[in-house]
């Protein structure tokens, strides 16, 4: 019990020199990659850049505590970097202590509901997320994170939550664009994008072996901190009008106490639950790829756990609410780490950091920072959902586009709503009309299948309908319906069987349905079979009494039902 609960008890008594070697060079890589990143994401967030280091460190540890991923690297994201400067703006003044409080609230109510579905093991509500709508979701998030760090680039205010609010705030103040801000933000998204496209195959032409290639990319968004930072000392930049980081308080992480009023909880609830639902599925989902890839496999539940000891761990450290990211848990995985001990070494990497190297960041552009979140958040958008969802399903289409569309035009928090509530909606009308089928036996087979779609033996008096989808309130009356219209008053049909092979579950309103479709059958002197009933079916309708009131039988196959009442002779299959 204690070691499920503790993963580290079971990958700790197996950790040697090899492991070892591998977490300590994942660590230094990715710890290289968070500096600039949690920095650019914190400011995403609305809140101080220190929040973002320190969102960085007690979350990691706790993690590779209570986290089954050797891989997954935890931290600040832009996504939720994204809701959390959504959700904490509505109910206090950005740059006030009352908004980094708020995050802080925000990070221990999504910790501790991870937690609490941990505890229930109920990973599975995830599912109720579909990939569509995250896909969507993310790529709508990336554009407007990137149109909002426009301003940084350009040296202007704007703001807003929508993308149309924010293109006005951008235009209406464009022609007081900074020359100085715009060159070193151009500068900086340009080498970027170098770095992320073509610096690794230069290094490589130059003859650097492709591993120390690999890492140097990696390590592109420092050079371009470095860089920027010395040409505002040298130009004195930021006397022309650059904005920069400014001082950052130097130490570890302090101990902070979330507000915890009333008021302020109810406000931050559902943006919580949000929160935590799309941080775990984008969490998940990356955590059970790179497992794939080692032939390992992760625990959801367990995943909940340890998400939430993260977040409740940053709500008490003075960050804001995290989750695992996936390019930093690609390159942590790709850097070799063994265990989640390399995430502890990231942590010990970033708290001296925070401790001595932050004086270093002083003269840092605001810009520079903004242009890191716009290419790394630019590498989320996949557009072509819409091309693919529309070849493929019309009703995913109308659940992405639906995100899509609100998020960028609504705000963050009503287009994932909406696009959850679209999907549920869409899957209820689909399965209110599930797809049934009139079959016939396959000559020379034991096999049926749909009458429209082969050429099959039917019999008059028998109709067979195969019902392929659960039976339950929604869909209920639609099966009620169909049997009483086929069984009209001048059919032939003597019996109805139904065939019910991908029935996994009838719930009591579709039962009571069965018991209405038994009583007019028994009235019309025609009998009600059923066939191919699933064990875990069966069992439930025997705690009924509606195999007693059944006017026919049930039986094992459908060709045992239609032998029995058609009185076809008894064949082998391919006969």
């Amino acid at each position: 019990m204690v070691s499920r609960y503790l993963p580290i008890l079971d990958w700790a008594r197996r950790y040697d020199r090899a492991a070892l070697s591998g977490d300590l060079l994942a660590a230094v890589i990715v710890t290289i990659m968070l500096i600039p990143q949690s920095l650019a994401y914190a400011m995403l967030a609305g809140l101080p850049p220190e929040a973002g280091i320190y969102a960085s460190i007690v979350p990691i540890m706790l993690y590779a505590v209570f986290g089954t991923s050797r891989s997954l690297a935890v931290g600040p994201v832009a996504v939720v970097s994204l809701l959390t400067a959504s959700a904490v703006g509505q109910v206090a003044q950005q740059g006030t202590a009352d908004y980094a409080s708020a995050a802080l609230t925000l990070a221990a109510l999504s910790g501790g509901f991870l937690l609490l579905l941990g505890l229930l093991r109920l990973g599975m509500l995830a599912n109720f997320l579909s990939h569509p709508v995250i896909s969507g979701f993310i790529s709508a998030s990336g554009i407007l994170i990137a149109a909002s760090q426009l301003r940084h680039l350009l040296g202007i205010p704007a703001g807003g939550d929508t993308l149309v609010e924010i293109a006005a705030g951008l235009l209406s103040n464009l022609g007081q664009a900074n020359p100085a801000t715009l060159a070193t933000g151009a500068a900086a998204t340009g080498f970027l994008v170098w770095v992320r496209r073509g610096m690794k195959p230069a290094l490589q032409r130059r003859g650097v072996p492709a591993r120390m290639a690999d890492i140097l990319t990696k390590a592109g968004p420092v050079l371009a901190v470095v860089a920027t930072t010395l040409a505002v000392r040298a130009l004195s930049l930021d006397r022309a009008g650059v904005a920069i980081v400014g001082a950052v308080p130097q130490g570890l992480p302090p101990l902070t106490l979330p507000g915890l009023s009333p008021a302020l909880i109810r406000e931050l609830a559902l943006p919580a639950v949000l929160i935590s639902i799309i941080g775990f599925v984008e969490s998940v989902s990356v955590a059970q790829t790179l497992a794939a890839r080692r032939r390992e496999r992760i625990d959801p539940d367990q995943e909940l756990i340890g998400l939430g000891a993260a977040n409740l761990g940053a709500a008490f450290t003075g960050g804001y609410p995290v989750t695992g990211g996936f390019a930093r848990s690609v390159v942590n995985h790709d850097a070799g780490a063994e265990t989640p001990a390399a995430g502890a070494f990231t942590a010990i990497g970033l708290a001296f950091a925070a401790a001595f190297l932050t004086p270093l960041i002083h003269d840092l552009p605001n810009a520079t920072l903004a242009a890191t979140i716009i290419v790394a958040v630019l590498g989320l958008v996949d557009l072509s959902i819409l091309r693919r969802t529309w070849a493929y399903s019309k009703g995913d289409f109308a659940a992405v586009a639906v995100t899509i569309l609100l998020t960028l035009g609504a705000g963050v928090e009503i287009g994932v709503a909406t696009g959850v509530v679209v999907s549920i909606l869409l899957h209820l009308v689909k399965t209110a009309r599930p797809h049934v089928a009139v079959v016939g036996l396959v000559p020379g087979t034991h096999h049926f299948r749909n009458v429209a779609r082969h050429r099959v033996q039917t019999d008059p008096s028998l109709l067979t309908i195969r019902i392929d989808e659960s039976l339950y309130f929604v869909n209920a009356r639609f099966l009620e319906n169909l049997i009483r219209d086929r069984v009209a008053d001048d059919s032939p049909v003597a019996n109805v069987v139904l065939m019910c092979p991908a029935v996994n579950d009838i719930d009591f309103s579709a039962l009571e349905s069965l018991e209405a479709v038994n009583r007019r059958l028994a009235e019309l002197g025609i009998g009600l079979h059923l066939s191919e009933v699933k064990g875990p079916v069966m069992d439930r309708l025997k705690s009924s009494h509606f195999l007693d009131q059944l006017n026919g039988r049930v039986f094992q196959s459908q060709y045992d039902a239609w032998r029995a009442l058609t009185g076809a002779p008894c064949r082998s299959a391919g006969e």
